[in-house]
């Protein structure tokens, strides 16, 4: 496989401190071009020169390898590797698990997933492009009578409250988040637009979003008046993970909520789709939306549980952190997914390197952005 495929993970999950493989060839606007440069003896001669001065202990290969740099190792050995001898005295060291991943693709881009997905790319871009200037245009009452004929599907589960007029204080959505469409799908649902409140996301899916957004600034005083303003006018949508997270896992949740409101309903969100993922942390976040809409029958999941009563709130002197516990538990249990302590922060740390900010670059760059991405497929 090439170098740069398996690189990353050998290192960080089997505690590799070098990997050799076949290069990618890649031309000279920095795109690969799907061939890979490296034979057998390129590789070879490229392991033989780690050890210069000294032979390989150990080569580890299967019996039909034909690799030739076997031939200057000390000792080679063939599967099965462990046997119940060695077992006993020597401790093994387990690899690290693998929680989060990246990357655009659902489906393992085998020849013929990959030419599959080629072929849809200029449809999927097209109907992309329909379906979000249908879901601006028209009432947030009409696009789910108009969603199965664009190939969308929306399940509900559960009983949705109904909006309480003459009260001072609004019901707080509790959410998990998977995307970028959450609070969106959401009010599409209640058929009301919903405010909800934002991290880090792009202007372009801010201009471009159906319902209001209040962005968060991460500080906690002038977040908690900014999320209490928002009750004061009537319901709103949060999600405490602070970030997306694609796998069957609950990121730690900000007791931030608890505290500003005792009108909880915890709703759970998950989503289906086929080729892509609407979620990245190392890509341009203002393609989320796109490439949701690109599949070819995407599929939200929305699962409303009770109002959380009196005694599981605070008003009942528990702490944030125990209703913030107790919500996440609630809904992981709800999807079958496992909670974890894992941050926002620990995830882009892991994907991306960085804390997971975005930068405030102007709506024209990131028009720019999208269009250099999409333009050698509409030409």
């Amino acid at each position: 496989m090439p170098r740069i495929m398996v690189e990353r993970f050998v290192k960080e999950h089997l505690r590799a401190d070098e990997v050799v493989g076949s290069e990618l060839v890649v031309n000279r606007f920095g795109f690969a071009t799907g061939l890979v440069n490296g034979d057998i003896g390129f590789i070879s001669s490229k392991v033989a020169k780690l050890f210069v001065d000294d032979e390989p202990s150990l080569g580890l290969r299967r019996a039909t390898s034909s690799f030739q740099f076997f031939s200057i190792c000390k000792e080679q050995m063939h599967p099965p590797f462990i046997t119940d001898e060695n077992c006993h005295d020597h401790q093994l060291l387990r690899p690290l698990p693998v929680i989060f991943h990246d990357g655009r693709l659902v489906m393992r881009p085998t020849p013929s997933t990959a030419l599959l997905i080629l072929s849809w790319m200029p449809l999927g871009i097209l109907l992309a492009i329909i379906r979000i200037i249908i879901g601006v245009m028209l009432p947030l009452r009409i696009i789910p009578y108009v969603t199965p004929l664009f190939g969308g599907k929306i399940i509900v589960k559960g009983k949705p409250p109904s909006p309480i007029s003459g009260s001072n204080s609004g019901v707080l959505f509790v959410c998990t988040h998977r995307t970028l469409m959450d609070p969106v799908v959401l009010s599409t649902v209640l058929m009301r637009k919903i405010p909800a409140v934002t991290y880090s996301i792009s202007r372009l899916s801010e201009i471009l979003s159906p319902i209001p957004t209040v962005r968060l600034t991460r500080i906690r005083e002038v977040d908690a008046q900014k999320i209490k303003h928002e009750l004061s006018k009537g319901d709103l949508v949060v999600c405490p993970e602070g970030t997306t997270c694609r796998e069957p896992f609950l990121l730690r949740f900000s007791g931030l909520f608890a505290e500003l409101t005792d009108r909880i309903v915890p709703v759970a969100m998950n989503y289906r789709v086929g080729f892509f993922h609407a979620t990245t942390a190392g890509g341009w976040k203002a393609l989320d939306p796109i490439f949701f809409f690109m599949n070819p029958r995407p599929v939200y999941e929305v699962t409303f549980l009770n109002q959380l009563p009196a005694e599981a709130t605070c008003s009942s002197g528990k702490s944030p952190h125990d209703v913030a516990n107790y919500v996440q538990r609630i809904l992981a249990a709800t999807l079958g997914f496992e909670c974890t302590n894992f941050t926002r922060k620990d995830k882009y740390r892991v994907l991306a390197g960085n804390d997971g900010t975005v930068s405030c670059t102007s709506l024209v760059d990131q028009v720019k952005k999208v269009v250099s991405t999409f333009k050698p497929f509409l030409q």
